[in-house]
């Protein structure tokens, strides 16, 4: 009988590569990962890993059973869920996973509703960027994710199911009195001389300010990194630097102003779900609430006219 916390030990190490990052990641000890992948061993009689210098790989077997098995723990996660609900009444826990300019104007009302609407449904926010996202909805870290497909070089394969939700303009992010304030669309190429405030390296808004800014014929004279963008709108504040933000990042407590850009640039917002959970009722209630987004009216439907870089 296979068990199914060692299926999700062995496909959590097909994902993040190692022993130590799956001990990490479901906080555990590296000694614990370790002991129960053996018994998964035994309890499978064939060899699933096998050790590359001071690291183990999976064999093809093992490889075959990490797939497999998150196909199986899909399927009991539905089953499961079916048999609460026979009455279609969501229950249980869904994590959400969303990005941090979506995490309060989008998923916090969304989880507010559904307390309301579904008191046996618990809906646990994670923080998870583009980048990173999708490989926590297929490793079953999350359920549903807010996030971005026009991040590149991620790949949205066949085995998840991507809902549009909608597009969030790019803005110019200004402290007050700037020189370029009395403008009501501003083109990059005016802020060539400007120092900004950016996300981490590598990550969604960081790579797309780098970019547009040298498609405008610039290199970004970077005047602080934060990975949280209330730091950011505190820098641009101060008047020490100005920045590139999604417009549901910027809201109305802080002392900033927005303009468009000249052209518009738009990112493409999208609820992205395992195929194997959209059968689920409490995936279903989660999915359905982040569609429901009256407190965001700017929000509008994907728009392919104005939309931003490819």
């Amino acid at each position: 009988m296979l068990s199914s916390w060692r299926l999700r030990l062995l496909s959590q190490l097909e994902t993040v590569g190692t022993v130590r990052a799956v001990a990490e990641t479901l906080h555990l000890s590296a000694s614990t990962v370790s002991q129960q992948l053996a018994v998964l061993e035994t309890e499978t009689r064939c060899r699933l890993l096998e050790r590359s210098g001071r690291r183990v790989r999976l064999t093809p077997a093992g490889l075959l059973l990490a797939r497999r098995g998150r196909e199986i723990l899909d399927q009991m996660a539905a089953a499961e869920d079916e048999l609460r609900a026979l009455n279609d009444e969501p229950i249980g826990t869904v994590r959400l996973g969303a990005f941090q300019s979506a995490v309060f104007p989008l998923a916090v009302p969304a989880a507010a509703r559904l307390a309301t609407t579904h008191p046996h449904l618990h809906v646990e926010l994670v923080e998870s960027e583009p980048h990173e996202s999708g490989a926590a909805l297929r490793a079953g870290e999350v359920d549903v994710i807010v996030t971005t497909t026009d991040y590149p070089g991620l790949s949205w394969g066949t085995d998840l199911e991507i809902i549009p939700l909608g597009t969030d303009p790019v803005v110019l992010v200004l402290p007050p009195g700037h020189r370029l304030a009395r403008r009501t669309a501003v083109s990059l190429a005016t802020c060539a001389e400007e120092m900004w405030a950016c996300d981490r390296p590598r990550s969604y808004m960081a790579e797309l300010t780098t970019r547009l800014c040298r498609e405008a014929g610039f290199e970004p004279r970077v005047a602080c990194r934060f990975g949280n963008c209330l730091m950011q709108l505190r820098h641009v504040e101060s008047g020490a630097s100005i920045a590139l933000l999604p417009a549901l990042a910027v809201t109305p407590d802080h002392a900033v102003l927005t303009r468009e850009l000249s052209p518009p640039v738009h990112r493409n917002i999208t609820v992205v779900v395992r195929r194997g959970g959209t059968k689920r009722a409490a995936v279903n209630a989660v999915v359905a609430a982040l569609r429901d987004h009256p407190e965001i009216p700017e929000l509008s439907t994907p728009d392919r006219r104005g939309a931003g870089p490819e």
